[in-house]
């Protein structure tokens, strides 16, 4: 039986070698793999554990195809000048601290020659049920091992993890390198009044006694005692201090990864797959291996691992999941996520503002900030229920300037040329000026208390982040463009074509750099962060309609991740029939430019707001709906998806737009 399994995977391994390698970029570049438990047969998943023969096969085809395993010196050598990296860079990482890495790791290592990281959880080698208090002293541990570690909600047998004798022999072999994995950061922590358990890493710890969230002082406290318990721990038992810090769950944060860097350890991994680089060893991407795939499924992972994804994306209301009764509440939440679930969509752009009056002014927030008042502390709720029950990611749907920050902060203001006054425009949003530091300071700070809340994959700006060409006429911004050398008036603005160009895109380059301010507030805590801007279909149609919102299609393209086109044909008052032409005017000029069809997603409309506002039913056919997520994808558009969703009555009708909404049925999911 043995001879007739080597000869079968000898065959397979032959067959592989003849697919092309994906190519690094240049010798910078390299590959890091993530393997759990090792184990001889039927692999518990909960320890994502791969098998001997598997990890062997793997290891092997690698080798035959081409393929150098590197360690932590090769990386920092490359990075500072030395050799550069072989072709085809190979890190190899082994998590948890498993008794396996001993018993059937570290032979076939050896055997192949190969270096690897080894990451340890200091809570789980110490042994012992109670987590452990950071702030005790040394003499606080004795006697906590009794046989059993608390791994997540299971209480599993001490013997499962490496001693630290076998840690020693292992680092002493020189291919191993010793990494922390956490002391006891390896856990979830109680992250909103729901009672949902997050990462520690980055979770906002909530006191259910006392029914608060605790400060930013005691957040870095924890972090950094956690960080330095093991720094010290690896360092007492092996000689070594740690160079390396490999994130729980992949989980990290611009805060997590300055504390670990100022610990000594530089040099963090997360699991977020992509190509991994010597210049940014920060936070270097690894691609998972799980669960114990067969040959033909690591290589297939391993070309495409590194591809972006279609996305595909339903904007959601959480005012229509809000409910003063708590267990109404709840209800409305299972219903928002089975039915996410349901469609196998990619993405969510979730609502962090509440507007139930549809005004467009967020005066109370779904979060614990120091700004607004809060409706309810929901979002955090809601988005982890969608990320772990419904499996897309979740972007926080923001305004930019639509904040109802009271009467001490300027306004945009439009200049009215019959009387020279500034004063609101009828019909347009209200909006605090982006000039107005005290704005800014404001927003940046709601931004920011969002962040800590929020387990967030992206930011979507919303549609409020615009300026006509007759705003903005506060004091704040007549003096932001006298510094930049405009004139003093907006009537002398627009009295010259190129002077009214040039400010245009002045107006365009602030709002995006007021919104990476904020991304940037954002990334502190949620790492890493997509961005996506709405953008309404007429800047893209004519470059000329930049004037009229300062907003610019190519900018927004080298701006964000992805630029959200607002592709609807009523709210641009298209006639029905008409509809079709003018979407595919649209799909053409986004494919004109480059990476345009990749980094653009086309948002349709679920209802039209011209009937709702009249008193009559505006919701669009589902069958309209579908037909034009068809046309879109006949015309080459890669990222689509629709608003509004209303749950409650299943509008869109999910089971008929699952067949071109879908990515399970339309066709990119395996």
């Amino acid at each position: 039986m043995k001879s007739t399994m080597t000869g079968f995977i000898l065959a397979v391994l032959s067959l592989l070698a003849c697919v092309p390698a994906r190519a690094a970029e240049e010798t910078r570049s390299f590959i890091a793999l993530a393997y759990h438990n090792i184990e001889d047969s039927s692999p518990d998943q909960r320890f994502v554990g791969v098998t001997t023969e598997r990890l062997v096969e793997q290891l092997s085809w690698l080798q035959m195809n081409g393929y150098h395993m590197v360690s932590i010196d090769d990386l920092l050598a490359a990075r500072d000048g030395g050799a550069p990296l072989p072709d085809k860079a190979v890190l190899l990482v082994f998590d948890d601290g498993y008794a396996s890495f001993y018993t059937r790791v570290f032979p076939i290592l050896k055997a192949f020659g190969f270096p690897a990281v080894l990451a340890l959880v200091g809570d789980w080698l110490e042994g012992g049920t109670t987590p452990v208090d950071l702030s005790a002293d040394e003499s606080a541990l004795a006697g906590r091992d009794d046989g059993t570690v608390q791994f997540g909600d299971l209480t599993v047998d001490r013997s499962l993890f490496l001693t630290w004798d076998q840690i020693r022999k292992v680092q002493a072999s020189g291919l191993v390198e010793i990494a922390s994995h956490t002391y006891g950061g390896h856990r979830g922590a109680i992250a909103n009044p729901q009672g949902n358990s997050e990462p520690a890493v980055t979770t906002l710890r909530f006191d259910p006694q006392s029914g608060t969230y605790e400060s930013s002082a005691a957040e870095r406290a924890r972090l950094e005692a956690d960080s330095t318990r093991m720094v010290q721990r690896i360092e007492q038992e092996t000689g070594t201090a740690p160079r390396v810090m490999v994130w729980p769950y992949g989980e990290r944060n611009d805060l997590a990864i300055s504390i670990a860097a100022a610990t000594g350890m530089p040099i963090t991994l997360t699991l977020q797959d992509g190509l991994a680089t010597v210049d940014s060893l920060s936070a270097v991407p690894r691609h998972l291996i799980n669960p114990d795939p067969p040959l033909k499924q690591f290589v297939a992972e391993l070309r495409t691992y590194a591809d972006k994804a279609p996305v595909r994306v339903v904007q959601v209301d959480l005012d229509y999941v809000y409910d003063p009764d708590p267990v109404q509440q709840e209800r409305n939440v299972g219903l928002l996520v089975e039915r996410i679930y349901q469609m196998q969509i990619s993405t969510v752009f979730l609502q962090a503002f509440a507007d139930p009056t549809g005004s467009g002014l967020a005066r109370e927030l779904y979060f614990p900030n120091r700004v607004l008042p809060m409706r309810a502390d929901l979002f955090n709720r809601v988005a982890w229920q969608l990320r772990t029950r419904a499996h897309v990611e979740v972007f926080a749907w923001m305004p930019v300037l639509a904040f109802d920050l009271g009467t001490d902060v300027a306004g945009v203001l439009a200049w009215n040329p019959q009387d020279g006054s500034a004063k609101h425009e009828p019909g347009a949003y209200l909006r605090a000026s982006p000039f107005d530091p005290e704005a800014r300071r404001r927003i940046a700070m709601i931004y920011e208390d969002l962040a800590r809340q929020a387990p967030i994959a992206g930011l979507l700006f919303h549609d409020d982040a615009v300026l006509s060409d007759f705003e903005d006429a506060s004091a704040p911004a007549l003096a932001a463009y006298a510094r930049a050398g405009f004139p003093a008036t907006i009537e002398a603005i627009r009295a010259d074509p190129e002077i009214l160009r040039r400010w245009t895109r002045f107006k365009t380059d602030a709002l995006i750099a007021f919104t990476h301010e904020l991304a940037s507030r954002v990334r502190h805590y949620r790492s890493p962060l997509l961005t996506a801007r709405n953008i309404y279909a007429r800047p893209v149609l004519g470059a000329d309609a930049e004037t009229w919102f300062a907003q610019n299609y190519d900018s927004f393209l080298a701006a964000y991740d992805y630029t959200a086109i607002m592709a609807m044909p009523a709210l641009e008052n298209v006639e029905t029939g008409q509809a079709d032409a003018w979407l595919r005017r649209l799909v053409a000029a986004v494919a004109t430019r480059p990476q345009g069809l990749e980094r653009t997603i086309f948002e349709l409309q679920a209802v039209d707001w011209r009937e709702a506002t009249a008193g009559r039913d505006g919701d669009i056919p589902t069958q309209n709906l579908e037909q034009q997520m068809r046309l879109l994808l006949r015309l080459g558009a890669l990222n689509f998806g629709y608003y509004p969703d209303d749950f409650t009555t299943d509008h869109p009708d999910e089971e008929l737009l699952h067949r071109s909404f879908s990515l399970q049925s339309y066709p990119y999911l395996p």
